[in-house]
């Protein structure tokens, strides 16, 4: 019987203790073929040298570690490129969690069922996944939606807002769309002559603002009645920026 194509994410494990680290690998070894374990990490320090090394889809990560701990890491990112899984004793850290963005919390001793169960759900949220760019016509883009994909106009999106390895798109008939892609994904296809990058978390298009103040900090308000923060550091770009677009409508 010919040998069969196994659709694989590549994986890193990091966790402070030794046996969690081997004992999660030898399990995934075992019983997940569609995980490719690249390394292992026995500290946060280590877990981001792995990242930049090998650029992994999933980080299995703990919690509970001296000195930082797995939400340290994750905060030493302003926009993942990979999904999250929490492997960890303690049941009372799952709302963070959530917050932070991970795919799943799994509870150590970990049962193999559960494991197979995040793995499929993976696989499926990277299936969702197509590659953000633009339609064939410049002024469409195509985003993973539900079991397929969506085509958007891009004259429609009023802002995207960043949530981790997520983001957020709103359009002028007042839906939010969430699409498992970075920001800058976002912010390298779109174009920027219409898009202004406001804050880490922000991307507007231009043509729906509706005021700017710098009263108490930097804020634009769009048109659905959001107010955007725009860094001091961005604040002058950002000025020069409507000024030129405004010159070309």
């Amino acid at each position: 019987m010919p040998a069969q194509n196994i659709q694989q994410l590549s994986a890193i494990i990091v966790d402070d203790e030794l046996y969690g680290r081997e004992n999660l690998k030898q399990i995934l070894v075992a019983y997940c073929p569609e995980i490719e374990i690249l390394g292992l990490a026995n500290s946060v320090v280590r877990a981001k040298e792995l990242v930049s090394q090998v650029n992994p889809e999933v980080v299995f990560l703990d919690i509970n570690m001296p000195v930082l701990d797995g939400f340290d890491f994750l905060e030493e990112y302003d926009e993942r490129s990979f999904m999250v899984v929490f492997v960890s004793a303690h049941e009372e850290f799952g709302i963070n969690a959530v917050k932070a963005g991970a795919v799943d919390y799994i509870l150590k001793p970990i049962s193999i069922k559960e494991l197979k169960q995040t793995v499929k759900k993976l696989l499926s949220l990277q299936q969702k996944v197509i590659r953000v760019e633009t339609a064939q016509q410049p002024d469409k883009l195509v985003i993973p939606y539900t079991h397929g994909f969506k085509v958007l106009v891009i004259d429609d999106i009023i802002r995207l807002e960043a949530d981790g390895c997520y983001t957020t798109i709103t359009t002028n008939d007042g839906k939010n769309i969430i699409v498992s892609r970075t920001l800058k994904d976002f912010e390298d296809t779109l174009s920027k002559d219409k898009f202004f990058r406001t804050h880490k978390s922000h991307l507007i298009n231009l043509k729906y603002i509706k005021d700017y103040s710098n009263l108490s900090g930097n804020n634009v308000t769009m048109t659905d009645g959001s107010r955007v923060e725009i860094s001091r550091r961005k604040a002058p770009d950002f000025i020069q920026k409507v000024k030129s677009f405004l010159k070309t409508v």
